[in-house]
């Protein structure tokens, strides 16, 4: 992959810019966003505050709406990554795929999705969605050190709103990235104010947002991380 970011659009339809990025992953991430008002609205589902079981809330109803509306995936919980880790939510091809240059079975997903709160659950780790510092917590920390996708080079994250809208929190979240680029905090990865997110799409009546950002790595190519954003209030 080249080092521009990588978008798509719903529906599967693809930009400019991405022609060794595969259009199932990109697919993939647009159905994902596309779910997340609805499940958020579904009468049946649980209110939860909780990290752990808004990412399994969530997997149960993507892999359910897939069934019928993109029976091309499926979608699991608690992917085992390197390091003993395992990110939140994996998509895996409901039947062998190639997809770009290599073969995926249904035991080799082909996107990690990692799920975050915003606000964190504590002080201590407000700017976890970013980085955990030398404890390795951070979301998008997690793909730049190879903890997450260490194979891929196009991952997501969601961010679970509980609290203020996607654009205060977008701010935030870049001010963090800064700071990091600007050694005003110490981390135990290299970080760079390229590493800001850029915003693809805000939708204030449904309560979801899209960014983008490129992250370096090392010893490993470069990663693009779609983060998908929902407000977590019940639409009325």
């Amino acid at each position: 992959m080249d080092n521009d970011r990588a978008t798509g659009q719903s529906s599967g339809k693809i930009t400019s810019g991405i022609a060794r990025v595969d259009t199932l992953a990109l697919s993939t991430i647009s159905f994902v966003y596309e779910q997340l008002p609805s499940w958020r609205d579904d009468p049946d589902r649980p209110d939860e505050i909780a990290e752990d079981k808004l990412n399994l809330q969530l997997c149960k109803y993507l892999d359910t709406r897939a069934r019928f509306d993109f029976p091309m995936v499926r979608f699991d919980r608690e992917e085992p990554q390197t390091c003993r880790r395992r990110v939140d939510l994996a998509a895996s091809p409901a039947k062998t795929t190639k997809i770009g240059a290599r073969t995926h079975t249904i035991y080799d997903p082909f996107l990690v999705l990692e799920g975050k709160r915003l606000p964190a659950p504590s002080s201590a780790r407000e700017r976890e969605y970013v980085t955990g510092l030398e404890e390795r917590t951070g979301g998008i920390q997690r793909f730049k050190l190879g903890l997450h996708g260490a194979n891929m080079v196009l991952a997501t994250m969601i961010a679970f709103i509980q609290e203020k809208s996607p654009s205060d929190w977008y701010g935030e979240v870049n001010k963090w990235i800064v700071e990091l680029g600007d050694s005003s905090m110490k981390d135990v990865c290299i970080w760079s104010a390229d590493e800001t997110l850029s915003s693809t799409d805000e939708n204030q009546s449904k309560g979801v947002a899209r960014y983008l950002s490129a992250h370096s790595r090392e010893k490993l190519d470069k990663i693009t991380i779609h983060h998908l954003w929902v407000r977590m209030k019940r639409s009325a």
